[in-house]
């Protein structure tokens, strides 16, 4: 039996699976997200924790003195500030935060960043800010001892050990991607030390054990290993069997991504696209990522009085791009603008534009900025030969068709069930605790594969232009 946590922004997640990989029981705690000024995100930490006992208690109902081995998964990116006694310094700040935005600019001026660490230095990313803490909040940065990113945080309540592991590593800005080892001179760059810094292990390696007290609270053996585990998509990745060159995943939930996995590290910075490594050893893996996927229909259904399935189940079948375009910058976007600053838009309004042709629109805007991150991952030399759909989204037919369509990709659909970052972490659980490798990492029964309408081809490549065109027309507006 294996135990699989996922911390997202809205909530964490347990799965239980057994050696067959069959999902025994699931528990869901809710989380919220704190914005006290504009562009910022936190969570408290202790929140995580109340959460994880709240799972923890629901399973253990269950039963679980045959579990073997927990994995963890989480959101990336999040700058969690301890003290000498592991005491939380300040509110953790998450990685849909914007507020270190001149701080990440700054540092990715230095050549070294993108040179060692593969990526363009985003303002989400850890270390611009652990700078802005430097300039604004210095007390507590002069008594921050450790940082660790959400889900080791979780990690250093189940075992009393500061570890992180190389997929979310990657995506501080302070790992050297292709050495799979902390960058001294990153670090020195921005500030920090090495031994600030959690040691590391590969996602699929014994990290720690579980702490005796845990065990025994809880109901579980003495002898639980904790594995490294994965960053939210990585896991995501070992969840859905997404781990060999050419296969890829579209996930549609808060944000948006495109992941496509990698035999070899091939970083192509300019572009945007995130290549970070894989929670397998020897591997790598590339995003494009969009801030709002999900969370841009959300917002129109709040915007309209109705939720988000209301809106998508009115729609039809597939129809070509209309003259309504929706950008879906709400919070700045990474793929490929890198830009923190640029915000949404609905353009092309007029009298005839009802909220079947607004909804229509929103979901355009999000497919064609998933266009966009394709046309960078392309642009770095990685291919897709398979593609996925996961998250919430997937439920929508018509956005599936619209994916499919302007990608110009047939996108499979899994059967009914949990693929994502908890699953993925129960299987690294497994791997830790057995020794077993990729070959149990197989991909889900697909139970539709959504086709392109290849009648509509090439309107939705002319969509995707006027869309372009209107991504152009609205930088540097705010």
């Amino acid at each position: 039996m294996y135990l699989g946590l996922d911390l997202g922004t809205s909530g964490l997640k347990g799965v239980l699976i057994d050696d067959a990989q069959t999902v025994l029981a699931e528990a869901v705690a809710p989380l919220t997200v704190s914005r006290p000024h504009d562009g910022w995100s936190e969570q408290a930490p202790a929140d995580w924790i109340r959460a994880a006992e709240k799972v923890l208690g629901e399973l253990a109902g269950f039963g679980l003195g045959a579990l073997r081995g927990i994995g963890l998964s989480g959101q990336m990116h999040g700058a969690t500030l301890l003290d000498a006694a592991d005491d939380v310094l300040r509110p953790c700040i998450l990685w849909n935060d914007t507020r270190a935005a001149a701080e990440a600019a700054e540092l990715d001026a230095d050549p070294r960043f993108r040179a060692i660490s593969g990526n363009i230095v985003f303002p989400g990313f850890t270390a611009p800010k652990l700078l802005w803490v430097a300039r604004h909040e210095p007390q507590i940065f002069a008594r921050t001892a450790k940082v660790l990113l959400p889900k080791d945080y979780l990690r250093l309540w189940l075992t009393g050990e500061h570890v992180a592991e190389m997929s979310d590593a990657a995506g501080t800005s302070w790992l050297d991607t292709a050495k799979r080892d902390w960058s001294e001179e990153l670090l020195s760059a921005s500030g920090m030390r090495r031994e600030q810094m959690p040691r590391l292990v590969e996602g699929s390696e014994v990290s720690a054990l579980l702490r005796p007290e845990l065990a025994q609270r809880f109901g579980l053996p003495k002898r639980v290993v904790i594995a490294g585990g994965g960053g939210d998509n990585a896991a995501s990745g070992i969840g859905v069997g997404v781990v060999r060159a050419g296969q890829a995943f579209v996930s549609l939930g808060t944000s948006g991504v495109l992941f496509a996995a990698n035999d070899g590290y091939q970083p192509d910075p300019a572009t945007a696209v995130h290549t970070f490594c894989h929670a397998l050893p020897g591997t790598w893996h590339q995003m494009g990522v969009i801030l709002a996927a999900t969370d841009a229909l959300n917002w129109f259904a709040r915007l309209a009085g109705t939720s988000a399935a209301e809106l998508a189940a009115d729609l039809g079948p597939l129809k070509a791009p209309g003259k309504t375009r929706f950008l879906p910058y709400l919070g700045g976007e990474r793929t490929p603008l890198n830009d923190a600053a640029v915000r949404g838009a609905f353009i092309g309004l007029e009298h005839a534009t009802d909220r079947e042709a607004a909804t229509r629109a929103v979901l355009e805007g999000v497919t064609f900025a998933i266009r966009d991150c394709r046309d960078a991952l392309a642009a770095t030399g990685t291919r897709i030969e398979s593609l996925l759909a996961v998250g919430g989204g997937s439920r929508s037919r018509y956005w599936l068709e619209a994916i499919a369509t302007a990608l110009g990709t047939p996108v499979s659909l899994p059967i009914a069930g949990d693929f994502g970052g908890a699953f993925g972490a129960a299987r690294l659980a497994l791997m830790a605790a057995t020794g077993a490798g990729a070959e149990i990492v197989t991909q889900p029964t697909i139970s539709a594969v959504i086709e392109p309408v290849s009648v509509l081809s090439s309107a939705f490549d002319e969509g995707h232009a006027r869309y372009r065109a209107a991504q152009a027309a609205i930088r540097g507006l705010t």
